[in-house]
């Protein structure tokens, strides 16, 4: 009969109780501790003592990982993939080792950001002092001077930074599928502005500073009876605290408090923030979103909040397994008008790509984004090896159809599907999308 390490350290405490069950009160009481305590001891943490030191290294040459030239990430000496269970039995550990190769695969296309990318950090709040907590977002040089036309990404909840649409991708498959770089260099060599959000970074973490209590023994005009009962209380209590901390964080991990950033607190706050004093204030003459997962929530907010500025910038709103919920959000019925006419969503779906998808929400169309994988949810690339073009295509013929000579097109009547990215655009061009809506509205 096998008996586990967890049930071998706590034993020796069902031993007691069971001694101590029968007697006086203060035996309950002591009772009713060690079952206060078994009760906070979760046996998952409880194996942590078990666990190597967590120290990881700060740099990718110290994981002995690179980015090859095909933007895949390989071991330097073996060639191999990245590989998560790098010592069995230990997935807790695996993972922390996991989340710290995730924060420097985040340094690093910050780097690519500005370096390959040419894109500008800007610091958020703008009138941040130099002592208070900031974020930042990216753009290009002619993001607020562009006349014409500007793109702005959101990326979805959780680890990813900006210029990420999936850190699993990166690291398991390869920077263009897993970044948004493809799209940023693609929309400035269009002649696009680019703004690139940082819905995520909300917060700075700073280690919790250590509370000290003082002594009871302080209190001189107590009596030295009472002051010693204190003293023996306090000792007794410090005991157990400690003997729980043992098998609570045995790692001495860093007790950590969250410090967050001014008017960008949450991804919705960020937003919103970035639109009043960045995408409001450019010249471009119309705007494009291009949202995944919680970016699209964040973008219904901001338009909640925003309706008509939204209305009168932003030309069309390309989702990717867009997480709103017009219900929910409570978003007005001339916002869901809008978003019918002027947004799409590719979901997770095992239809063909681009298939339309039933939905129960009065809101924007929803197409197959052909894969079940919620992670995948960037815009569709097409036919391998992938290729963004249609997706700027379909922008472009918005503002410069050859049937109208290279006129920009009225953008109010615009249905935009950047289908066939989106897969394939109309043979016919224009003239195909032309013959489904002779008032322009383009129909890829």
């Amino acid at each position: 009969m096998s008996i586990s390490l967890s049930s071998l350290i706590l034993l020796p405490i069902w031993i007691n109780m069971s001694q101590i069950q029968q007697g006086g009160p203060d035996e309950k009481e002591k009772t009713t501790a060690l079952k206060d305590l078994l009760s906070r001891i979760d046996l998952d943490e409880l194996m942590k003592k078990d666990e190597p030191p967590l120290d990881f290294p700060d740099t990718l040459e110290g994981f002995e990982y690179a980015f090859n030239e095909k933007g895949q990430l390989r071991h330097i000496k073996t060639g191999e993939p990245f590989v998560f269970n790098y010592r069995e039995d230990l997935h807790r550990w695996n993972q922390k080792r996991y989340e710290a190769l995730g924060e420097i695969i985040t340094k690093y296309v910050y780097d690519l950001l500005e370096k390959d990318c040419n894109l500008k950090k800007i610091f958020i709040p703008v009138d941040a002092t130099e002592s208070e907590p900031k974020s930042f977002i990216f753009m290009s040089e002619d993001a607020l001077t562009n006349p014409q036309k500007l793109m702005v990404l959101i990326h979805g909840s959780g680890v990813v930074r900006a210029g990420q649409w999936a850190r699993k991708l990166i690291i398991n498959e390869d920077l263009d599928s897993g970044t948004q770089i493809p799209f940023i260099k693609r929309a400035m060599d269009e002649g696009y502005g680019v703004i690139v959000l940082n819905p995520n970074e909300n917060c700075i973490e700073v280690e919790k500073p250590k509370t000290h209590v003082q002594s009871s023994s302080d209190s001189s005009d107590e009596p030295v009876e009472k002051r010693e009962r204190k003293d023996k209380v306090s000792k007794e209590t410090k005991k157990r605290r400690d003997f729980y901390e043992k098998y609570r964080n045995p790692q001495r991990e860093k007790e950590m408090m969250q410090l967050y950033i001014r008017e960008n607190g949450s991804p919705e706050e960020h937003t919103v923030y970035v639109w009043d004093h960045f995408i409001a204030k450019s010249a471009a003459e119309n705007v494009f979103f291009v949202a995944h997962s919680y970016g699209g929530l964040a973008f219904v907010e901001l338009m909640i909040q925003r309706e008509a500025d939204v209305k009168s910038k932003v030309t069309a709103v390309a989702l990717t397994d867009s997480v709103h919920n017009v219900w929910h959000q409570e978003a007005g019925k001339t916002i869901r008008e809008w978003m019918r006419e002027n947004c799409c969503n590719w979901v997770s779906s095992s239809e063909p790509l681009d298939t339309s998808v039933e939905s129960m929400l009065p809101d924007c169309p929803r197409v197959s984004a052909a894969t079940l994988q919620h992670a995948e949810r960037r815009i569709p690339l097409g036919e391998e090896p992938p290729s963004i073009d249609p997706f700027f295509e379909g922008f472009n013929l918005l503002w410069f159809p050859p049937a109208f000579g290279g006129s920009p097109m009225p953008s109010d009547s615009c249905m935009l599907y950047f289908v066939q990215s989106l897969s394939l655009l109309p043979v016919g061009g224009l003239t195909d999308c032309q013959s489904k809506n002779p008032q322009c509205s383009i129909y890829f």
